[in-house]
């Protein structure tokens, strides 16, 4: 959202233009005494949200219910740019149950430059992410689970407008994609490409890159095989992206058909 307050009006058009039933945000900027809960309470929405300080913050929205929520994943690492100090976990996840769904909001780290500890951090982020749904899934194959939001990764060459321009750069490097490739082979679909007639998720607003057409697809949604079969339609919101005042990223949206409907119970791993 690049601040969920200074565009709080803009997901309540979103929400009731689309009838969304869940909907995850990242990058909201705001202490979780800060985040508008009553503009999307009143909607009928419920709302996780979690927030330390002016930078990233994640939160889900539902209306179909919301149970056991988890402020992180397990194994979850944090950060700080000097290795001497408190490695202090941030706000980049946010995990709930949705009218049966387990349904995680994820902000996964920029990584700043190859070499920064950033960028080490955000692999190790991944890789343990990716050990969560490994064991989560290996325990209840059948668990309708979707990953969404910002991954920070272009998977492949076609993912942005010229590879060229990223060489040496992160989104792009191998380390990166296999962390990705990681995530579903732990058991994982990307549902979005196959759905989804856009080619990307994020322009950039330096550049004029939205008008030129120059923008990288790193927004997904990853579901367990359950839920993945479910998948019947799904689009990117690139109108929302247009309009004054929008975020650098364009929603995306997925129909999971029937999701929910006898989906086994969730039962964390700690």
């Amino acid at each position: 959202m690049n601040s969920v307050r200074s565009r709080a009006d803009r997901i309540v058009d979103f929400l009731t233009r689309h009838e969304i039933d869940v909907l995850t945000l990242q990058e909201t900027k705001v202490k979780d005494d800060k985040f508008p809960y009553e503009t999307f309470i009143e909607l009928g929405y419920e709302v996780a949200h979690v927030g330390y300080h002016q930078w990233n913050g994640v939160a889900i929205l539902s209306r179909v219910g919301l149970e056991d929520v988890a402020d992180h994943f397990p194994g979850q690492p944090g950060f700080h740019k000097d290795p001497a100090q408190p490695q202090d976990r941030e706000a980049r996840a946010v995990g709930a149950t949705c009218g049966g769904v387990r349904v995680w909001s994820l902000y996964v780290p920029n990584g700043r430059e190859i070499g920064d500890p950033h960028y080490d951090y955000k692999l190790a982020w991944l890789y343990q992410l990716g050990f969560h749904v490994e064991h989560q899934l290996a325990e209840h194959p059948r668990q309708q689970l979707v990953l969404t939001g910002d991954f920070n990764i272009a998977p492949r060459d076609e993912d942005v407008w010229d590879i060229s321009v990223f060489e040496g750069k992160t989104h792009v490097t191998e380390p990166e994609r296999a962390a990705f490739d990681m995530l579903l082979e732990s058991g994982l679909t990307e549902v979005t490409r196959g759905l989804t007639h856009e080619k990307y998720t994020y322009w950039d607003y330096k550049g004029m890159r939205f008008q030129k057409g120059e923008g990288m697809r790193i927004d997904f949604q990853l579901a367990s095989e359950s839920l993945a079969e479910l998948a019947k339609d799904a689009f990117v919101d690139t109108e929302e992206r247009s309009g004054k005042g929008a975020s650098d990223h364009a929603p995306v949206v997925v129909d999971f058909a029937g999701a929910g409907q006898s989906a086994p119970a969730y039962d964390e791993v700690r």
